[in-house]
């Protein structure tokens, strides 16, 4: 049963930060894109960041120098850390595997989503 797991999730203040994980689980993911993306209500759920199997990262240009994205092979795991967060950033967050860079597209395994909340 292949699995992804969101964690990390929370409330935060204006220009705080939180560090998200996705731990997978089922197999392997060395050599699958993984991605984080996010779904505020009332919106369509939109790319935030990717990371290539070789490590090469995009993202979105909301986020681009305040998120990071980064992988632990080893632990096949994914992070997010996410710095000077915005109430903009309010969103469940999802994080998935086997997408596809350019364009950023998400691909078949998800997780359940963490939710973020940031308040001013």
């Amino acid at each position: 049963q292949v699995q992804l797991v969101e964690s990390g999730g929370g409330s935060v203040q204006a220009g705080g930060s939180l560090r998200l994980s996705c731990a997978a689980s089922g197999r392997t993911f060395r050599r699958d894109v993984m991605g984080w993306f996010r779904q505020a209500p009332g919106k369509e759920r939109e790319f935030v960041a990717i990371i290539s199997w070789g490590g090469n990262t995009y993202y979105a240009d909301a986020v681009k120098g305040r998120f990071t994205i980064s992988r632990d092979n080893a632990k096949n795991t994914v992070y997010l850390q996410m710095n000077s967060l915005r109430t903009d950033d309010t969103a469940g967050y999802y994080c998935n595997a086997g997408g596809w860079v350019n364009p950023p597209t998400p691909g078949a395994y998800w997780g359940q989503g963490t939710q973020v909340t940031v308040s001013s």
